[in-house]
């Protein structure tokens, strides 16, 4: 049924009925009358293919017609897996929604995120909990300030019925950047971890008293505090 779809999209040969076509070839378009293109197309055994036929003149190519069906099925089939199918995944929050139960929610976004898809979180208010919508709204902003990174707002907390909605897209790849804090963890870590490294590669077994392991403990602590006051500062 596709195939017949693309193969009766387009006009060939005979059924081309306008007085002169623009052929476009690799090496560039001529103007000529299309009784002229059709004994082009016959003499060297191909078809005479209309591909744009609002253009004045109509454009037309001159190709084997079932080469020219494969090539734009092709093409489709390619442009379709180019295209990224975007979802909107929600996330439901009760108004007293506990920590362990919004670090959860929160991951999920997370992976939501990530995976290219839109976030719609919201506040489900059951009864007289309605009382609480300040509490839903400062939830949803805490909700979209943890994943800043990662997504952007397109719609602040807004109440519609029972329910307060905040709608979260995805930033482009590459878009997140990380917090200064982020930042000087990783390398306080990845200092310690060298200093580290080369305190193993020098140590002398045999001789614990002028280093070995006490010396790598010592060097230990004190990335490690350099790491706490890092994170102190920030």
């Amino acid at each position: 049924m596709k195939n017949d779809k693309l193969k009766n999209q387009y006009r060939i040969n005979e059924q081309i009925r306008v007085r002169e076509v623009r052929i476009v070839s690799d090496g560039g378009s001529t103007v000529m009358p299309t009784r002229e293109a059709l004994d082009i197309a016959r003499n060297e055994g191909v078809d005479l293919v209309e591909i744009s036929p609002n253009a004045n003149p109509p454009v037309c190519r001159i190709i084997d017609y079932s080469k020219f069906l494969y090539q734009q099925k092709k093409r489709q089939k390619e442009m379709k897996a180019k295209q990224v199918k975007v979802e909107v995944k929600e996330i439901r929050f009760g108004p007293q929604t506990d920590e362990h139960d919004y670090q959860f929610k929160l991951k999920h976004a997370k992976e939501f995120l990530e995976d290219g898809n839109k976030v719609r979180a919201y506040v489900f208010f059951r009864g007289r909990s309605i009382l609480f919508k300040e509490q839903g709204e400062v939830l949803l902003l805490r909700f979209a300030n943890d994943l800043e990174e990662l997504a952007k707002v397109e719609g602040m907390p807004s109440l519609e019925g029972k329910k307060m909605f905040l709608y979260l897209a995805p930033k482009k790849a590459g878009a997140a950047k990380k917090s200064q804090q982020a930042r000087d963890r990783e390398a306080a870590e990845a200092e310690a971890k060298e200093t580290q490294r080369q305190q193993s590669a020098e140590m002398d077994y045999d001789k614990p008293a002028n280093g070995g392991l006490f010396a790598n403990a010592k060097i230990s602590a004190d990335a490690l505090k350099k790491l706490t006051e890092t994170e102190a500062e920030d």
